[in-house]
């Protein structure tokens, strides 16, 4: 395959992707700390929901413009460890700025700067496993799943010591978290690529977009994607309302986490690599996730609430994986970073946006039932639509659009595999 990755040291393998593992248990063990339990810190400061909607929004509104700008310099590198590790410092010193601001303008620029080096690591981190396993028999799910158990057992050990020390102190917990990971990045050995794959361009990277499947997986991934932001950001002010604990929200957060295990551990041992097995299995993802919304409008105590998280597992989980495949095999392996962020962009960029403030307008002046109601009506549109893109696919199969580019002979590779 052109392109191929090459590990350094490849004999001595098993302790580099120990630690690649562990990187994933404490980058997303941090992302937690902050994405599940900041809006409590935004609240205790006074302020209501349209501003935490208005506010959290900022993230998916920079990560449309940070996603590219991190994964085309991570392509064009070809040194996505160093990428990270620009990311990983500048976080670290703007989070501290973020809890120092005392007023809403100071808090909304900081933030800004904070989002721009912290929303790509998702999709940075997943570039990098795929990286590291190229070439292997490795499968990414093995590794992703460390993200998920870092995800969830940080999020049920945190609402304890967030509840002891304040919210106000979330910025020591999500330093040192962030500061063990960035200790095992630094043990992870160098990698070595050909000239092909890092020959990147602009010009290369726009003709992504002339793939209408790949659009229409953008598209749909949106639809799907805004009511999971929606939740993301106000599950915790929801369980609050419904007279819970700062415990019930780490509580909620490991349910929702937890068995993504299992879910990778199946999927990477059962599910084919082919393009429409794909699409049809995120036809099924957006029918749950509908059923999921449908759950939360209807629940009337914090623990059903909780209890109802345990479908994140199947739907956000099974999305999230699916959709990691699928952008592999719709985009050539020298544009795999930039391929991974503008993915990541329907998950967590535009949908993130609508999510945060349409989200936040509908929970203050309806409450959170009629937000989770339209939740339900947008899955189901997202499942028609990949219902559709199944069909044509079994019907006429996949071809990539420019079978005469040498970059669309790997696509083809790829999707064949």
């Amino acid at each position: 395959m052109k392109g191929m990755t090459h590990l350094r040291n490849m004999d001595n393998a098993q302790p580099s992707l120990t630690s690649l593992k562990l990187f994933n248990f404490f980058i997303y063990g941090t992302m937690v700390i902050f994405t599940g339990f900041f809006q409590l810190y935004l609240q205790d400061i006074g302020m209501s929901k349209i501003e935490i909607g208005s506010l959290m929004a900022i993230a998916p509104f920079v990560s449309i413009f940070a996603n590219p700008f991190w994964g085309f310099w991570s392509d064009r590198a070809a040194n996505i460890k160093r990428v990270l590790l620009i990311m990983m410092t500048g976080t670290l010193l703007l989070v501290q700025l973020v809890f120092q601001a005392n007023t809403y303008a100071m808090i909304y620029m900081t933030m800004i700067f904070f989002y721009f080096f912290q929303t790509p690591m998702f999709s940075q981190t997943n570039s990098l496993i795929l990286t590291y396993i190229d070439g292997t028999q490795q499968k990414f799910g093995s590794f992703r799943l460390w993200g998920s158990l870092g995800w969830a057992l940080t999020a049920i050990a945190a609402g304890p010591v967030i509840d002891r020390l304040g919210s106000g102190r979330i910025a020591i917990v999500f330093s040192i978290m962030l500061l063990v990971a960035a200790v095992f990045m630094f043990t992870l050995p160098s990698i070595q690529k050909t000239a092909a794959s890092a020959s990147v361009s602009l010009r290369g990277l726009s003709r992504l977009f002339l793939n209408s499947y790949f659009v229409w997986f953008i598209l749909l991934g949106i639809m799907v994607s805004i009511p999971n932001t929606a939740n993301n950001t106000f599950m915790s002010l929801y369980i609050l309302e419904l007279g819970g604990s700062k415990q019930t929200v780490g509580l909620a957060i490991f349910f929702s986490s937890i068995f993504e295990v299992l879910i990778f551990i199946l999927f990477d041992r059962f599910l084919k690599r082919k393009i429409n097995v794909l699409v049809g299995c995120l036809t099924i993802v957006s029918l749950l996730f509908a059923l999921r919304w449908l759950l939360m409008a209807e629940a009337n105590s914090p623990l059903e609430v909780a209890f109802i998280q345990l479908l994140h597992c199947v739907t956000f989980g099974g999305y999230f994986y699916v959709g990691v495949q699928l952008t592999m095999l719709f985009v050539p392996t020298p544009y795999r970073a930039s391929g991974q962020a503008i993915y990541t962009l329907s998950w967590s960029g535009i949908s993130g946006v609508i999510g945060g403030l349409a989200g936040g307008w509908m929970f203050q002046n309806f409450g959170a039932q009629a937000m989770y109601r339209t939740g339900t009506l947008l899955a189901i549109v997202g499942a028609i639509g990949f219902g559709w893109m199944w069909y044509n696919l079994r019907k006429h199969g996949y071809q990539p659009l420019h079978p005469d580019d040498p970059e669309g002979d790997e696509i083809e590779e790829y999707a064949a595999s």
